[in-house]
């Protein structure tokens, strides 16, 4: 069952969301080639209790970080290791928030140092996709709308949608319905209404769609080794179009 949020429990959840978006702010300010994914990790964890949140992720199913940070062919839910960050990798940096019941949930794609054009085109596509299928969350619409706009893009554009990991509705639980993936045909699917709040989060390869889960039951990786970029907002859907509730 879709939970629709009222106007005032949109804002209920506003202060967990802009507190996503302010350790990503911040953190940006140190990522940089040399620094490792778990001194990122022990930030952002610092931050969130700074402003008020509580982490979520530390002990969900056994994950053992308050952020997952993904690096180059991992797609998602990686661990934070002591491996220092070099020029050209792509980190995927995963950050969720509880406050006051309420929460919010924000990935996004970090260049360290000098990047290589083809991960450029691949960061500056894959935060295309996110903005393209925003848009398309409009009361009345379907999702098959959002999903189409971010498939077409991505594909048009020489790569591929991750199918296996998926987007999801969000709340008073991390994971609501709906749960869905992001391609589809426009004019199908669910019909969106206004007080619907559901993450936006393509993951966008280089090369196959395909991935695998490593030993640890988490991380996921490309299955051909190539990379991988992503980009997730939490969004509301109101009555004058998408409310971006993690915008930086």
């Amino acid at each position: 069952m879709i939970i629709l949020k009222s106007p005032r429990e949109i804002e209920e959840m506003k202060p967990a969301n802009q507190i996503v978006a302010e350790c990503h702010r911040e953190v940006a300010k140190l990522i940089q080639p040399g620094i490792t994914t778990q001194e990122i990790n022990g930030f952002v964890a610092r931050h969130i209790i700074k402003l008020g949140g509580k982490q979520f992720t530390k002990g969900y199913n056994g994950f053992p970080a308050e952020t997952c940070a993904s690096v180059n062919d991992v797609v998602a839910h990686g661990f934070p290791s002591n491996r220092p960050l070099q020029d050209g990798d792509l980190l995927k940096l995963d950050i969720v928030v509880e406050y006051d019941g309420w929460f919010g949930d924000s990935c996004w794609c970090y260049a360290i140092g000098e990047i290589s054009p083809e991960a450029g085109k691949l960061m500056k596509v894959t935060k295309e996709c996110l903005d393209l299928g925003i848009a398309q969350a409009l009361p009345g619409n379907r999702l098959g709308d959002v999903t189409s706009a971010i498939q077409k893009h991505a594909e048009a554009s020489g790569f591929s949608v991750v199918r296996d990991l998926l987007g999801h509705g969000i709340g008073r639980s991390l994971h609501e319905e709906p749960n869905y993936e992001h391609i589809g045909v426009a004019g199908k699917g669910i019909r969106l209404k206004e007080g619907m709040v559901f993450t936006v989060e393509p993951m966008i390869n280089e090369g196959t769609f395909r991935i695998t889960i490593d030993d640890d039951g988490w991380t996921a990786r490309t299955a051909d080794g190539k990379l991988s970029a992503q980009f997730e907002h939490t969004i509301a859907v109101m009555p004058d179009g998408p409310l971006v509730l993690t915008a930086q």
